[in-house]
């Protein structure tokens, strides 16, 4: 079936990632598969629509449009979380982050930090594997038998040697984080950090997770830091 312009125009747009946030018109034309001229018809109505802008040097990048778009999203979530979120960024003074499934991802929604806060990959809008993450974890566990068992049996990215990829092993893990209410993990994601995680259940559904991260050197602090992030997750729970 031939490719629609509104395929094409999405493919131009989904060309640019958090690798490439800026991309010359030739490599726009390279990453769709499309041809340089109706890629250069299509960047043009972009540009004119400003779903599409310019960097300083002349390259392409997402332009204002689509931020503007974004913002009509449903944002219930944001809305009840965000004084949690900030008010566990005051008590801890650590990097602290909100998460939601996404098919087989977690997706960063919200993040408070400081200047002083270890470095993390996550990002807000972004997603990362669910079993290396403490979000991750917190969420998958409370997820249908059904949904645990289709996730496991596909083939675990392992971004550290740490990660746990065994399907038996991260089971009976995923059974204790259900037990105990959340979920702690060691370099599994990142070599250097650790982190702890609290899901938000409503009725029983995790709607989403609250997650810290530390330097790994500081890993035997991450418990008392379950408490903290309990009460958020209980009060996000509440105003939903």
């Amino acid at each position: 079936m031939a490719e629609t312009v509104t395929s094409k125009a999405l493919a131009i747009l989904g060309a640019f990632t958090p690798e490439h946030p800026q991309l010359t018109l030739t490599e726009v034309a390279r990453r769709t598969g499309l041809p340089l001229s109706t890629a250069h018809r299509l960047v043009g109505e972009l540009l004119a629509w400003q779903a599409l802008g310019r960097a300083p040097d002349g390259r392409l990048r997402i332009g204002l449009r689509l931020w503007e778009l974004g913002q009509l999203a449903p944002a219930k979530l944001l809305d009840l979380a965000r004084p949690w979120l900030q008010e566990l960024f005051s008590v801890t003074g650590e990097n602290v982050h909100l998460a939601v499934r996404d098919g087989l991802e977690v997706l960063y929604v919200d993040k408070v930090y400081g200047r002083r806060a270890v470095p993390i990959v996550s990002r807000t809008g972004g997603r990362l594997p669910m079993h290396p993450t403490g979000v991750g974890k917190a969420l998958l566990a409370h997820e249908p038998r059904w949904f645990v068992d289709a996730y496991l049996a596909r083939a675990l990215e392992r971004p550290t040697q740490h990660t746990l990829v065994e399907p038996g092993r991260l089971a009976r893990e995923l059974g204790v984080v259900r037990a105990q209410g959340f979920a702690l993990t060691f370099e599994e994601m990142t070599l250097g950090s650790c982190s702890a995680a609290v899901p938000v259940l409503v009725e029983g559904r995790p709607i989403a997770a609250v997650g810290i991260v530390l330097a790994s050197r500081r890993g035997r602090e991450l418990p008392r830091l379950v408490g903290p992030l309990r009460e958020a997750a209980e009060g996000i729970a509440a105003a939903w």
